[in-house]
């Protein structure tokens, strides 16, 4: 490990950063080193525009990703190397807000009833039943799920935060098939390699995999990933009469404004609005004569002579 790698991982781990947060950012800035072939502590103000760039035109990254990235970068000169000169050279692009995909009710019930065995299952049913990210999923431990007090624990969430979730009884009837299959030791859903299970939490690529398996087998056209059943739970909680807050603590926001915008998924909440147009009193359409299709409306066009 050179010392630069070593400074950074120091940084972020003092601020208690994620472990997958962690290995994102040190990978970004050895990617970076690596398309100038110099360490990192050489480069400046110009190798970053070009850089930037690069991500946008070349790689064609969606500006989301892009954004990650420079997180990263950024976190490496303004935290670790306190380069606070290059702040101005480290900006953000601008990230369009799209709304989530979320999916209906029909269309997760098909979702979990394609998955190819019984772990994906579970771990399908454990996504939408919770509404865990995919980070939190992984490091669920055995004894995190509590069948007495009903509730699943989940252990440093984003921001470094525990919270329990309440256990449904479907899930945890699910949990016990699952269990007496796997048999878990450490880990609720352990690794694999070669064939058998190592007492490590499964990869987070393991968890997208087994809803990008789902999803091809049900024939969903959507394009879903784990977080989408993050955002099919809230919105599906919201729809039931679940009330704003509740949904925040239950997703672990730290602010009630990330989760208004599950107001703008939820149909019950969107259609409990009148519409204006339904309020003025216009005269039905099917009192209007329907013209020939090509001929104008309006007054006739003499002939030209």
């Amino acid at each position: 490990m050179t010392h630069l790698r070593k400074m950074m991982l120091e940084e972020l781990q003092r601020r208690n950063y994620s472990e997958s947060t962690i290995r994102g950012y040190l990978r970004t800035v050895e990617q970076f080193a690596k398309h100038f072939r110099k360490p990192p502590d050489q480069l400046g103000p110009e190798e970053l525009r070009r850089y930037q760039a690069y991500l946008l035109q070349e790689r064609k990254l969606p500006p989301r990703s892009a954004q990650t990235r420079l997180a990263a970068l950024r976190f490496f000169y303004l935290k670790t190397l306190k380069r606070q000169d290059l702040q101005e050279h480290l900006p953000y692009p601008k990230v369009p807000r799209r709304l989530p995909i979320v999916l209906s009710a029909e269309e997760v019930t098909k979702l979990i009833d394609s998955a190819a065995n019984l772990l994906q299952r579970t771990v399908l049913m454990t996504l939408y039943s919770t509404g865990v990210r995919r980070a939190e999923l992984v490091r669920i431990q055995v004894g995190d799920v509590d069948s007495r007090r009903m509730v699943v624990h989940i252990r440093q969430g984003k921001g470094g935060h525990d919270r329990d979730l309440p256990l449904s009884e479907k899930l945890l009837e699910a949990l016990r098939q699952y269990w007496r299959w796997m048999k878990p030791k450490t880990w609720l859903f352990p690794g694999l390699a070669k064939g058998g299970r190592i007492d490590q939490p499964m990869s987070d690529k393991q968890v997208w995999w087994s809803v990008q398996q789902a999803a091809k087998r049900a024939g969903i056209p959507k394009r879903i990933t784990p977080h989408t059943l993050r955002h099919s739970f809230a919105t599906h909680l919201l729809e039931a009469g679940a009330d704003l807050p509740t949904i925040q603590v239950l997703l672990g926001h730290s602010k009630l404004e990330h989760t208004v915008l599950y107001l703008h998924l939820s149909r019950r909440h969107l259609q409990a609005v009148a519409n204006p147009l339904d309020q003025l009193p216009v005269s039905a359409s099917s009192e209007l004569s329907r013209p020939a299709l090509g001929v104008r409306s309006g007054r006739n066009h003499e002939k030209k002579g």
